[in-house]
């Protein structure tokens, strides 16, 4: 059975890897956030897993050394061969059955 997390949970652990990697780099909250260019108040939402904009997010990881984790949430998006050679090629206009013209069937004069 897999264990879910919910989005708290997931903040709270995210909050405390960044104070980790701070602690480790011997940095205390005021430099992590002069460094990164954010307010102190910044840093410590962050590390205590409460709300905070991705701009300070990036900034604190760029600091702290860890822009790798901003690539895993974003990988380069692959397309499977197999999928698209199971597609058929998209249509580029819309088929329209033609309507027969009276007066030009044979034997009309």
């Amino acid at each position: 059975m897999s264990h879910y997390q919910t989005t708290e949970e997931f903040e709270q652990i995210l909050g405390e890897q960044i104070r980790t990697l701070r602690l480790m780099l011997n940095l205390d909250q005021r430099e992590l956030a002069a460094q990164a260019g954010i307010a102190l108040n910044a840093v410590k939402r962050l590390e205590s897993g409460k709300t905070s904009t991705t701009r300070s997010l990036i900034s604190v990881l760029r600091v702290l050394g860890r822009t790798d984790w901003l690539t895993s949430l974003s990988p380069n998006i692959t397309v499977n061969p197999i999928t698209m050679a199971n597609l058929k090629s998209p249509r580029q206009r819309v088929f329209k059955e033609r309507k027969s013209r009276k007066g030009t069937a044979d034997g009309d004069v």
